[in-house]
């Protein structure tokens, strides 16, 4: 996408610019890249910096209550200060990192419901700083990511929503001040002993912490109570795993894991504790899990076009 932006601070007839994308699909670990489009106004312009940053919608916690807002997450200087002549043309090409812990907002070629993500363009001149607009931005999964996703799909579990909660979770080296948990309703298989089922991935280039949080069902004289499980997965053989068996296995061992230690979870937010559970281990090798697309089947419907999820989560702040 394409944004325009005059600076309100020099009226009309200032310098204009435009942040083009050459492709607004990324992973975690690539880079997005593009230029910035510089055009002079009606009088030459000294600009102190231009600016990317990637944001996104988190939620937060202060005092009693809980809010969703806008935070910046990765930042990258692509000029410094330099003088814009009037009418002047200027191109600036970037090549922005995306940090390994970046949460995913597609599957599929569909948005999760609840994910919005933008590449945000600051100008500033003359000691004030323009924010101008977005770039939608679309997250998706690594291999890894989407077999794991497609093994929780196979075995019967409805996506529900995600979102990003930020905190970090204990015991996980994690860079962001955030993380992103992905939710589903219990498959029928489970339903008698979980409610539902919170996935979240911590990634990094060797591989990904695989959190499982069961939001498990009371007995007759129990209370009800999360479990949580950590595993550690490779990037590399991915095709050598049957993540469906895999998968499995780590909802068993969770389910099972601190049973009798009612509350043994995570708060996720300030001031809480993070997540706490323990190293799970690898399942057996087999065949690749056969595609089983989270789209209609999987839940993985967004609620609304990007453009109005951005008009609505990235409004004025």
């Amino acid at each position: 996408m394409v944004f325009k932006k005059m600076l309100s601070a020099l009226g009309v007839g200032g310098p204009s610019v435009d942040t083009v994308l050459t492709n607004p699909n990324t992973r975690p670990g690539l880079v997005l890249d593009g230029q910035v489009n510089l055009r002079g106004g009606d009088t030459a312009a000294d600009i102190e910096q231009i600016t990317l940053a990637l944001v996104t919608r988190v939620e937060m916690e202060a005092g009693d209550s809980e809010y969703a807002g806008t935070m910046e997450f990765y930042r990258l200087p692509v000029s410094g200060a330099m003088r814009l002549d009037a009418k002047q043309e200027l191109s600036i090409p970037f090549q922005l990192p995306v940090p390994w812990e970046t949460p995913i907002t597609d599957v599929y070629g569909q948005r999760l419901r609840g994910m919005t993500m933008g590449l945000r363009t600051e100008l500033a001149i003359a000691r004030a700083v323009d924010k101008g607009d977005l770039d939608p931005v679309a997250v998706h999964p690594l291999p890894v990511h989407e077999r794991i996703l497609e093994a929780f799909a196979q075995l019967g579990f409805q996506f529900k929503s995600a979102d990003l909660e930020r905190g970090h979770i204990h015991g996980v080296q994690q860079t962001l001040p955030f993380y992103q948990e992905i939710e589903f309703y219990a498959a029928p298989q489970y339903a008698h002993a979980i409610r539902e089922v919170e996935l979240t991935f911590v990634t990094n280039q060797q591989g990904v912490d695989v959190i499982i949080e069961c939001d498990k069902r009371g007995g007759l004289f129990t209370a009800g109570h999360d479990t949580v499980g950590r595993y550690t997965v490779s990037h590399a053989g991915v095709d050598q795993v049957d993540w469906r068996q895999q998968v499995e296995a780590w909802l068993g061992q969770t389910v099972s894991s601190y049973a009798s230690r009612p509350g043994f979870g995570h708060g996720g937010r300030p001031g809480k504790q993070g997540h706490q559970g323990h190293h799970g281990h690898h399942g057996g090798m087999g065949g690749m899990v056969a595609g089983a697309a989270l789209g209609i089947g999987g839940g993985m419907i967004a609620g609304e076009l990007l453009e109005d999820a951005f008009e609505g989560d990235f409004g004025d702040e």
